[in-house]
């Protein structure tokens, strides 16, 4: 989860709260307007939310990861 974290917060590493990106999510997804999204609202929001995060993290996790290998899938080179 700690290298979703650092490629999500690019530039706002210090700051995730002041991230353009972050906030947007938070706003669309959750509907905080992100002109509100203070130091506070965000980690309060983290801690509320962290099983859906983790969730997202495992989900992405997995769609990055190499395909697994079927014996079945592979062509006939006979």
């Amino acid at each position: 989860m700690l290298c979703l974290w650092w490629r999500l917060c690019r530039g706002y590493r210090l700051w995730p709260w002041r991230s353009p990106y972050l906030r947007w999510r938070i706003e669309t997804y959750w509907g905080i307007p992100a002109n509100r999204i203070t130091f506070a609202v965000f980690w309060s929001f983290a801690w509320r939310h962290r099983g859906e995060l983790r969730r997202y993290a495992r989900w992405r996790r997995s769609m990055m990861a190499p395909p697994a290998h079927h014996p079945s899938a592979a062509p006939d080179l006979r």
